[in-house]
């Protein structure tokens, strides 16, 4: 099982229910598949650096997973089937980030660790 990050940015027009049922519909593919979620974090509507598709806006969604080395070629065809999506980005996590990412969670950060040391 590897470390995994996903970003999906979704199209504006989505209603908040139809936003919250496609983030659903990906995390139970993950399920399906014999994958884990570990957090997933939903920033909502922001600026996009250019337009997409005519669109200047888009959802943020982000997922950290752990799943089989395999399983990003399925989600990747689920992922670009969907008229929703605008964009997505797979990152592999080496342990580093990992470790990183839930100090970050638990809001331990560098800056305090430093202080009581």
């Amino acid at each position: 099982m590897q470390n995994y990050e996903l970003m999906v940015i979704f199209t504006p027009v989505l209603s908040e229910e139809e936003y919250k049922s496609a983030q659903k519909k990906f995390t139970s593919f993950l399920t399906e598949n014999g994958g884990k979620a570990v957090h997933e974090n939903a920033w909502g509507l922001k600026s996009l650096a250019y337009p997409i598709q005519k669109k200047t806006t888009g959802l943020y969604w982000v997922l950290e997973y752990e799943a089989p080395s395999d399983f990003n070629e399925k989600l990747n065809i689920q992922l670009l089937r969907d008229e929703s999506v605008l964009r997505h980005m797979f990152t592999a996590l080496d342990k580093y980030a990992v470790e990183y990412n839930a100090k970050k969670r638990s809001g331990v950060s560098s800056r305090t660790e430093k202080a009581e040391v």
